[in-house]
C-alpha cells in the first residue's frame, strides 16, 4: 500500500488535485493507495495531539495510523515561502519517534507557481527524511509554474506527465 500525502492543510488545494493525478496513474497499474490529505487535520491538533497530548485526539490518532500502513509514501510537496508547510513538518513531528519511517521509502513531487518548482522545499524535506531513517527516491519532479502547466485535473506539460510516470515506475521498484 502506497500512501499518498498532500503536503498542505489548505482546502481544494493544487497538491489534492495532484495527488488525486497520482492516484489515477497508480491505478493504471493496478497499484493499491490511499491519499493521506492534511485538510483532514484538526485545526488545533498542534496543541491537542502533540507532546504532552499524544494519542487523545481521535481525527489525528485516524490519520496517523494511515502511516503505519504503509511502507512506501509519495509527499506532494508545495512550495511556501522557500520550503515546504509547516502543517507538513508539524505533522511529521506528531508521528510516534524514531521509527514511524524508519527504513520505509518516499517519492516526493514538488509544485509550485514559481519557476523552482518546490525544489529547496524537496531537498529540506529530504534531509528531514534521511534524519528519520528513510530512504528517499532520487528523482523528484518538479511542477513549476503549476497553474500554467495543470488543469486541475490533467498535467498538460508533457514533460512533467513523463517525468510522474517516471517516477512511479521508479517507486515500485525501489
Amino acid at each position: 500500500m502506497i500512501t499518498i500525502i498532500t503536503g498542505t492543510n489548505r482546502p481544494a488545494s493544487n497538491s489534492r488535485a495532484v495527488a488525486n493525478l497520482y492516484a489515477r496513474l497508480l491505478e493504471q497499474r493496478n497499484t493499491a493507495y490511499q491519499i493521506l490529505d492534511l485538510a483532514d487535520l484538526p485545526a488545533d491538533f498542534t496543541s491537542s495531539a502533540l507532546y504532552d497530548n499524544i494519542g487523545t485526539n481521535e481525527t489525528f490518532n485516524k490519520l496517523s495510523s494511515m502511516i503505519g500502513e504503509s511502507n512506501k509514501f509519495v509527499f506532494i510537496v508545495p512550495e511556501y515561502n522557500g520550503s515546504f508547510p509547516g502543517v507538513l513538518k508539524a505533522f511529521i513531528d506528531g508521528l510516534a519517534y524514531p521509527n514511524t519511517f524508519q527504513n520505509k521509502k518516499a517519492a516526493l513531487v514538488g509544485l509550485s507557481s514559481g519557476v523552482q518548482g518546490s525544489g529547496l522545499a524537496m531537498s529540506h524535506l529530504t534531509d528531514i527524511f534521511n534524519y528519520l531513517g528513510m530512504h528517499v527516491l532520487a528523482l523528484k519532479p518538479r511542477l513549476a509554474q503549476i497553474d500554467k502547466n495543470f488543469d486541475g485535473t490533467t498535467i498538460t506539460n508533457e514533460l512533467y506527465l513523463e517525468l510522474l510516470n517516471q517516477q512511479i515506475d521508479q517507486f515500485l521498484h525501489f
